[in-house]
């Protein structure tokens, strides 16, 4: 059956057709063009007609261009490049700990989503609070480089990404679909930033070759002043972008997760076989237990990004095979990881840094069960996809808390 058949079958399913038009928006527009000569008196064609070919008048593009978010990303980015400068000149000084950076970025971000949420006052005294504190926090701790004041600093940028988060949702906060498209911001965000981030590269170098040939070092000076002033501002430019639903990031997002997902399985199953093999132990080797932790995250990580990009009426393919096989093997690390912790802790005592670890992996090991169950009733046809995406969105605030808690207690307890 052709396309141009499909669209006039589908005439009075409206859910059908959206869905053919974002897969194959041109194919679309050519079958609809014949659709609409045959049946110009279908009232669903002439509201598809109006959809595909409206054209904003002067007026219209002008005010869009000048619309209230477009200003506020404007100013924001401004103040996110302005502070984050301002920032890193103490920060060279080691006057302040370089984390700070972190309140150049995120704090703008934060107010980009309050100023296109609009949420009620006391989401907004909440995320003033958590922001001010967390500084006050992370200002008040000793410049020495113990390991807890270490702890601190790893975990605090976790916590302010559960913030931004409590700002992306809004009202909405306690809403999954509202978590999922914060965790979906920002796979497409970290693609969108990254693209950028090569384009501003490639900038730099054509900048830096420009001025040699005339003779002039700029290179300290281009760092300070645009470089950082740039990656700051761009962060808040990306969250603009991405929230304005562009198509860049939207489109490749899910290849990526397509392609990254089976790919990180086949190399995670060839390093554990290699592993067993060669004898290596996180038992007794702390390198290669830290080594396990972050491919423990690093797994989560590809994995979550995999989930928030299938879709939730998406029917059962094999990618939730290989997601559900990924799980498996990042919970077996995980179990792993956490005898090696407890064998540790029992053998060479309590330290700062095996408690973090053994918190984080408690906390982890829990969100594979749930995500792993979630799966197997999926593909037992017992349960639909919006359980998986509860195992991840409804778990999220934990891992903030704990970040939180790290950074506020380790430091007082160690």
């Amino acid at each position: 059956m052709s396309v141009n058949n499909r669209v006039v079958e589908h005439l009075h399913n409206p859910r059908e057709l959206e869905r053919m038009f974002r897969e194959e928006p041109e194919s679309f527009r050519h079958s609809f063009a014949e659709a609409w000569e045959r049946h110009p008196d279908s009232q669903v064609l002439a509201v598809w007609n109006e959809r595909l070919h409206y054209q904003e008048s002067a007026a219209e593009k002008k005010a869009s261009w000048v619309q209230r978010d477009f200003i506020a990303m404007g100013i924001l980015t401004i103040l996110a490049g302005v502070c984050t400068r301002i920032l890193f000149h103490y920060t060279e000084r080691e006057a302040i700990a370089i984390v700070n950076l972190a309140f150049g970025v995120l704090p703008f971000i934060a107010a980009y989503f309050v100023s296109n949420n609009r949420p009620g006052k006391g989401i907004l005294y909440t995320l003033a609070s958590l922001f001010g504190l967390s500084a006050l926090q992370l200002n008040l701790l000793p410049m020495a480089e113990t390991d807890s004041v270490l702890l601190a600093y790893l975990h605090l940028p976790v916590f302010l990404w559960a913030v931004v988060g409590f700002a992306f949702t809004g009202n909405e906060y306690r809403s999954g679909r509202a978590r999922l498209a914060y965790l979906k911001f920002n796979g497409e965000f970290g693609i969108l930033y990254a693209c950028m981030a090569i384009s501003g590269m490639l900038l730099t170098g054509i900048t830096m070759r420009l001025f040699q040939l005339v003779e002039l070092d700029i290179i300290e000076f281009y760092f300070k002043n645009v470089v950082v002033f740039g990656a700051a501002g761009l962060a808040v430019v990306a969250a603009y972008l991405v929230s304005k639903n562009l198509k860049l990031a939207k489109n490749i997002a899910p290849y990526i997760a397509r392609i990254f997902s089976p790919l990180v399985l086949v190399t995670l199953a060839a390093y554990l076989i290699t592993v067993a093999w060669v004898g290596r132990s996180p038992f007794s080797d702390r390198d290669f237990l830290l080594s396990f932790n972050g491919i423990l995250l690093g797994v989560l990580v590809v994995t979550i990004f995999s989930i928030t990009e299938r879709g939730s009426d998406e029917r059962k393919s094999m990618m939730d095979y290989v997601n559900a096989a990924l799980i498996a093997l990042a919970l077996i690390i995980d179990s792993v990881a956490l005898a090696a912790i407890v064998f540790r802790l029992s053998t060479y005592g309590i330290t700062a840094n095996r408690l973090a670890v053994l918190g984080i992996n408690v906390l982890i090991w829990a969100n594979l069960i749930w995500i792993i169950s979630a799966y197997i009733r999926l593909l037992r046809n017992q349960a639909g996809p919006s359980a998986i995406q509860d195992a991840v969105t409804k778990y999220l605030p934990i891992y903030g808390l704990w970040a939180a808690f790290v950074t506020v207690a380790f430091p007082l307890i160690f």
